[in-house]
């Protein structure tokens, strides 16, 4: 079993790695190119969607990844596979896979790799024998200016030395006549004389070692009267495109030109060649063709950014095929509107509710910080000579008022008159003897502003608000009586209302109820303990803070007992 536990997740890895395989969208290519040279074989036009992904390179049937050591002839660098030179014995089929948290490609490319051709200048140019050349065919238009091309393969941070041009594997001298121009060769007022064979030769640096690039140019000749058309480009159309900060771009340039015509197709920046920035990030990519007709050619060339930086906004990147040009403009994306909006919604509304919990949580503390803050400066003139009219169950027994008496007769006057100041009626401590009960607990309601209910559960067995006049009268001004609010306080915890007076279920269900915990806990006889911040925060607000100062109201009750006694 415990071989089994280790065994098993190395299974799960294995199936995953072979259906993430399995998934990879696979494209094919195919390149072809000379013996001898320096070759960079390169995925770059594939990767837009995985430009960010981890490459690894093959050769086919081997799935040992190409050696990433630098001083290698063949190497894997960045997504290049380097020849250094190519040789007969690199063709074949090389795959490059791209993955990453998005997708996965696997990207196969059939290299044909043709014998060097050399000779032709063995006696003439000592320099130029031997070298192994790339051969293509470019058109001369008698009568006119023409352009031949030295087509360099690109290759990750080149080092190119300046071009040199051969006529006949003799050195050009006129440079009037033939006027070299980065890696082309303009010539004025082409003659019949001017047709022949022309070579093109650089040195490619790179890790320190030189290579040589020679390119043969065979020429055509054709006559002024065949009249060139001016290339027609598709794309870019003179607009801007929206990209992200730091994303990899291609961009293609779709041309549309006559058959036999030399014109140079390239990409430019700032009056510069992309071939010739020497820039691993920005690079031209291979010219593709399609012959469409008898008379046309459909070319594609791309500029490829492997990241796109700030300093790329704003900029024309120019696409040039003779006189025709166009430009493409990097843009930042549009703000999304909607996933502000959206974020923006849930971010309110979180801030809502986190400000209504919070409230819920510490509002009673906010409000009594309040009143005793930003208490009013005006007295209070609305006819009331009580803050609280206190009303408690009378029990039959002394064992069962003892808790009583200490909460309504002790505590609260120690609490709510003492430290709160405020002004309480109680029956039995406050009334004067002789005085009609009914008078003295209907005249001294009206002037209370809030009424204090004590409940036990034994209320109902001793009939409170059931057959005593003094309950019935107080609940019915307490319903009945505008701006009359309860605060009703358990002094043990009631499980079952039931056998309560309907009046006392009414107004538990409307105004709640507290219960009373401290008669044996320390500190409970604190005006700053919850319990009595909650009792507090229903009782009127004062136009002064709680001070003991105010020990006052407390005496002068106690004189009136004193006096009444007497």
């Amino acid at each position: 079993m415990v071989i089994l536990s280790w065994l098993l997740p190395g299974f799960i890895l294995a199936f995953l790695h072979v259906t993430r395989a399995e998934e990879c969208k696979v494209t094919k290519a195919s390149r072809h190119f000379v013996a001898g040279q320096p070759f960079a074989l390169s995925s770059t036009t594939n990767t837009v969607k995985c430009g960010n992904g981890n490459v690894t390179c093959y050769k086919n049937p081997s799935k040992t990844p190409v050696t990433t050591n630098r001083n290698s002839r063949v190497h894997q660098y960045l997504n290049w596979i380097l020849f250094l030179p190519l040789t007969l014995e690199d063709s074949g089929i090389y795959e490059f896979v791209i993955r990453d948290l998005e997708c996965c490609l696997r990207i196969s490319i059939n290299l044909t790799v043709r014998n060097r051709n050399t000779g032709g200048c063995d006696d003439s140019n000592k320099d130029l024998a031997g070298l192994a050349y790339n051969n293509n065919y470019q058109t001369l238009y008698i009568g006119t200016n023409s352009i031949l091309r030295c087509h360099i393969i690109s290759f990750p941070n080149k080092t190119l030395s300046p071009i040199e041009w051969y006529k006949e594997c003799k050195p050009i001298e006129d440079k009037k006549k033939f006027v070299p121009i980065e890696s082309d060769l303009y010539i004025h007022n082409t003659t019949a004389e001017d047709a022949g064979i022309y070579l093109c030769k650089t040195k490619l640096t790179y890790m320190g070692k030189q290579y040589d690039i020679l390119n043969r140019i065979s020429t055509t000749q054709r006559s002024n009267t065949e009249a060139r058309k001016t290339p027609e480009i598709f794309s870019p159309k003179n607009n801007s495109i929206e990209v992200r900060l730091g994303s990899p771009l291609i961009v293609n340039c779709s041309i549309k030109d006559w058959k036999g015509n030399s014109h140079h197709r390239s990409w430019k920046v700032n009056g510069t060649f992309v071939d010739f920035l020497n820039s691993s990030r920005i690079r031209e990519g291979v010219e593709t063709e399609v012959a469409c007709g008898e008379k046309y050619i459909f070319y594609t060339v791309n500029i490829s950014f492997s990241e796109v930086r700030q300093e790329d906004y704003d900029r024309p990147f120019i696409c040039l095929s003779g006189s025709s040009a166009a430009f493409i403009m990097l843009k930042h994306p549009a703000p999304n509107v909607r996933g502000y909006l959206i974020g923006g919604t849930f971010a309110v509304l979180f801030m809502i509710i986190f400000v209504m919990c919070t409230y819920y949580v510490v509002k009673i503390d906010i409000v009594l910080w309040y009143r005793s803050t930003f208490h009013s400066t005006l007295s209070r003139e609305d006819g009331k000579l009580y803050d609280a009219y206190v009303l408690y169950p009378k029990p039959k027994t002394e064992s069962q008022g003892q808790h009583m008496n200490i909460l309504v007769l002790k505590i609260l006057p120690e609490v709510l008159e003492r430290q709160c100041g405020y002004k309480l009626f109680i029956f039995g401590r406050d009334d004067l003897p002789g005085q009609a009960v009914i008078n003295v607990i209907d005249e001294n309601i009206k002037l209370s502003r809030r009424l204090i209910i004590i409940l036990v559960p034994e209320c109902s067995s001793y009939g409170l608000l059931k057959n005593m006049s003094e309950e019935q009268i107080t609940i019915y001004n307490a319903l009945i009586q505008d701006g009359m609010k309860v605060i009703l306080i358990e002094l043990e915890k009631i499980q079952d209302y039931t056998d309560m007076p309907e009046s006392i279920k009414y107004l538990k269900q409307k105004h709640g109820v507290l219960q009373w915990k401290g008669d044996s806990v320390e500190g409970s006889h604190s005006a700053k303990t919850k319990f009595w911040k909650n009792v507090r925060y229903r009782m009127p607000p004062k136009r002064y803070p709680c001070s003991t100062t105010e020990l006052h109201l407390s005496n002068q009750n106690e004189i009136n007992t004193a006096l009444s006694t007497e």
